[in-house]
């Protein structure tokens, strides 16, 4: 029989794999009706399609949604999408390119380099609180406020407001899930309106009072529009964070699945760097990016038409044994590894170092602080598909 395609099954969000292994062998491009999308599924379509101009996040720049033959964007989500669009994720050059390159003057290597301590630091002590109170939920005491913390410090948030970032970016997130409800638009639309409208203070004060923090850059940067520098700040939010929380309690719960990995990681800790790439391999916090199809185009011998949507199957890329060796088995040390984890192209995780610093630095302070912990019971699953990772994940030291 066939296996399901199905998002929004609890088994399958738990383990994806067996689909996309059926996907990969017999319909590496399948067509699935629920939400009128192509799937990609084996890792040199999807790796070639992220750097084809042919496709684009957006296609806005090229045509309107009549000629794209798509409907208008409903009235209730105008605030989402002009928060959205303002962003680098959903441009395409010259908007992209020239946004991004705005946005590298203000982020830059240096920049992010230079939060190294502070990442530790910030880790060391989250770690240090979760071993004195004998363990707890990791997702919810190390894993979501490490990178928080450090995309509060960087941008300049006031400790006192930092509480109100992770439910705006939890609502604005939602609306990447496949077929949203009207609840959930509704959720992310009051987000939108709210940071945005926080930025802009944020940002009319540090004008007055320039900071050594991201928004103070931001503002000096010249050509940089106002509603351009909070679609840049709700990105660095969202995009910096989410999958950093889940590619921490996804990797801890895979190497309690795995207990000779954890202990080879335990015995080394020269291992950590490609432990690292192999735990975003292994079970990929984001499932999924989609793409317009800008020209006709034809992949494994499927043609698709101009306007179509393909969605890119990123976990089903990173288990692809024609690139990967025994790609169900996790290897922590596995030395060829081009996951795509973080993308390819234009749209290359421009948070990609950070994330691996913040990684480094939790995954590190574990292993040292807590070198006992262990599993306290079996994990569920959060709903979501294409944001994919762990409700809780409890664990005693």
């Amino acid at each position: 029989m066939r296996p399901a395609f199905d998002p929004w099954s609890p088994l399958f969000v738990a383990h994806p794999y067996d689909v996309y292994a059926y996907l990969r062998e017999n319909e590496p491009v399948s067509w699935f009706e629920p939400t009128g999308q192509w799937l990609i599924s084996r890792h040199a379509d999807v790796d070639a399609l992220l750097r084809d101009r042919r496709l684009g996040r957006t296609y806005l720049h090229v045509a309107t949604h009549s000629e794209m033959c798509r409907p208008d964007d409903p009235a209730h989500l105008a605030p989402f999408w002009h928060v959205i669009r303002n962003g680098i994720l959903d441009m395409e050059p010259p908007d992209h390119t020239r946004l991004r390159r705005l946005v590298s003057q203000a982020f830059t290597p240096r920049r992010v380099e230079a939060l190294r301590p502070t990442v530790q630091r910030i880790a060391d002590r989250l770690v240090d609180e979760f071993v004195a109170d004998g363990g707890g939920d990791l997702i919810a005491r190390v894993a979501e406020p490490l990178p928080v913390t450090v995309i509060a410090e960087m941008l300049g948030v006031p400790e006192a407001d930092r509480h109100l970032l992770r439910p705006w970016s939890a609502d604005i997130c939602g609306m990447y899930e496949l077929n949203p409800s009207r609840e959930v638009a509704d959720r992310a639309v009051r987000a939108c309106e709210e940071f945005s409208d926080y930025l802009r203070g944020l940002a009319a004060a540090r004008r007055g009072d320039p900071r050594d923090d991201l928004i103070t850059a931001l503002t000096q940067v010249d050509g940089l529009t106002e509603d351009e520098l909070v679609g840049t700040c709700v990105l660095l939010l969202n995009a910096g964070h989410e999958a950093t929380v889940n590619t921490t309690g996804n990797g801890w719960w895979a190497l309690f699945r795995n207990p000779g990995e954890l202990t080879r990681l335990r015995a080394s800790a020269d291992l950590l760097p490609t432990a690292i790439e192999e735990l975003m391999r292994y079970d990929t916090p984001a499932q999924m990016f989609e793409r317009w199809v800008l020209e006709d185009i034809t992949i494994s011998g499927v043609d698709i038409p101009r306007g179509s949507e393909v969605a890119l199957l990123f976990g089903s890329a990173n288990h692809d044994p024609a690139v990967f060796t025994d790609p169900a088995r996790l290897n922590l040390g596995r030395a060829e590894n081009p996951h795509i984890s973080f993308g390819a192209g234009i749209h290359y995780c421009l948070g990609a170092p950070l994330a691996r610093i913040e990684l480094t630095a939790s995954f590190g302070a574990l292993l040292a602080k807590a070198p006992a912990m262990k599993l306290v019971e079996t994990p569920k699953w959060k709903p979501g598909y294409i944001i994919r990772g762990l409700e809780t994940l409890l664990v005693e030291v």
